[in-house]
């Protein structure tokens, strides 16, 4: 007995070992050839924070993006999102958005300068592969929440001037463009409103990419109609599998590759799974979510950071009830399946709620990789899904617009 498990030891488990070493060395092969994008993280808010470094390593789930993880992730592009929400739509209210959105992009230049030698803004679509080729990591920027244009159209050109290569028509609730997928008060344009679709046009003559992420159902199927360039969710998941309605349904997702457009799958837990109900981080963030959503505008900055505290507190606290990796995986095989490889990505929603069990930052990006391959996915169709489809649609959108 004894000689045989000797020769299990001298044989057996350093094949076995190497085997795996293999494995693990080829999906991390894979994953770095190819050009890697996530379309969407809330990092600038961060960067407004004096105590927050990009530039340096830090841990999740506190902060998940900064320029050293995502280099260990083989992470080459990534979208940072200037966030703003939504509130009534004052003057005031308008004013006070516009202002913390130009201040959010400022953040993003000036972190940006300041680390050179890691990162640059990117504003074209070849922008991702040069920098790759530098060593550096390529950040875009995006609006989420057009609110801050308010009702002034020439806000658009004005934007994109200053880098900014898509508007997230809207967020939680109706704006002036569109109505959102989440207003408690239900639909108010019933779609894309009149300026909405000035908006639309504007960004499609300039190169702007449109973000249908949060926008009504019916508010994506007039944009649909309206765009003339392919457009993308910056981050969405299917509703067949979780049932937000946040998500898009299969029947959106067929309409969106008619037009040619991407949807990239969102990391944030309710969005890859539906909850489970009974857990106390699902009972804790309900509490939390129902203060955001009663108060939050009436709240002190003093109060506002005590509740973004409490939600950390139980990010951090309760990690063990995150979806998992296989799980976000099951939402791409839907859409190869339904559409095709050529209509999927990845947006993450990182520092904006997205994460994982075992993605919890851009560093465990690879992961995602491993999945794939796990599943047979081919080098092509990863290349793919990690940015090919969604830089086709990027150059799409800017060949359109030079021909206006």
């Amino acid at each position: 007995m004894l000689n045989f498990l000797f020769l299990i030891y001298l044989f057996i488990l350093p094949f076995v070992f190497e085997e795996g070493k293999e494995k693990a060395d080829f999906a991390l092969q894979v994953h770095e050839n190819a050009l890697t994008v996530d379309t969407h993280c809330d990092t600038p808010m961060a960067l407004l924070n004096e105590h927050f470094d990009v530039g340096k390593r830090n841990v999740a789930p506190r902060n998940r993006v900064d320029f050293p993880r995502m280099k260990e992730g083989g992470l080459d592009a990534m979208f940072f999102a200037a966030f703003v929400g939504q509130r009534e739509r004052t003057k005031e209210n308008i004013e006070t958005s516009y202002q913390l959105a130009h201040q959010m992009i400022d953040s993003v230049f000036a972190v940006c300068y300041q680390y050179q030698h890691l990162a640059e803004v990117a504003t074209s679509a070849n922008d991702a592969a040069s920098l790759e080729k530098e060593g550096k990591r390529a950040i875009y920027i995006g609006l989420e929440n057009g609110f801050p244009v308010g009702t002034n159209i020439n806000r658009v050109k004005e934007f994109y001037n200053r880098g900014v290569r898509y508007i997230t028509l809207c967020h939680s609730g109706n704006n002036d463009i569109c109505d959102s997928s989440t207003d408690k008060k239900g639909p108010e344009h019933n779609g894309l409103s009149e300026f909405g679709v000035q908006v639309v046009r504007e960004m499609n003559n300039l190169g702007m990419l449109i973000d249908v992420s949060h926008i009504s159902d019916k508010s994506f199927f007039d944009v649909i109609e309206t765009s003339k360039a392919p457009v993308i969710a910056s981050h969405s998941s299917v509703r067949e599998i979780a049932h937000h309605p946040r998500n898009m349904t299969g029947e959106m997702i067929k309409r969106l590759a008619e037009n040619g457009g991407v949807i990239q799958i969102c990391l944030l837990d309710d969005y890859v799974k539906d909850p489970d109900t009974t857990t106390i981080r699902y009972k804790k963030q309900a509490e939390l979510r129902k203060i955001y959503n009663e108060e939050y505008e009436t709240m002190s900055e003093a109060e506002r950071k005590e509740l973004s505290r409490k939600w950390r507190e139980v990010d951090e606290k309760y990690t063990n009830d995150l979806p998992t990796v296989a799980d976000l995986v099951d939402h791409i095989d839907y859409v190869k399946n339904l559409v095709g490889i050529d209509y999927v990505g990845i947006g993450s929603d990182f520092d904006g709620g997205g994460g994982l069990a075992d993605c919890a930052d851009v560093s465990e990006f690879p992961n995602i990789t491993r999945e794939m391959l796990k599943r047979n996915y081919t080098e092509e169709e990863i290349r793919k899904v990690w940015g090919g489809n969604f830089f086709r649609v990027f150059r799409e959108t800017e060949i359109l617009a030079s021909k206006n």
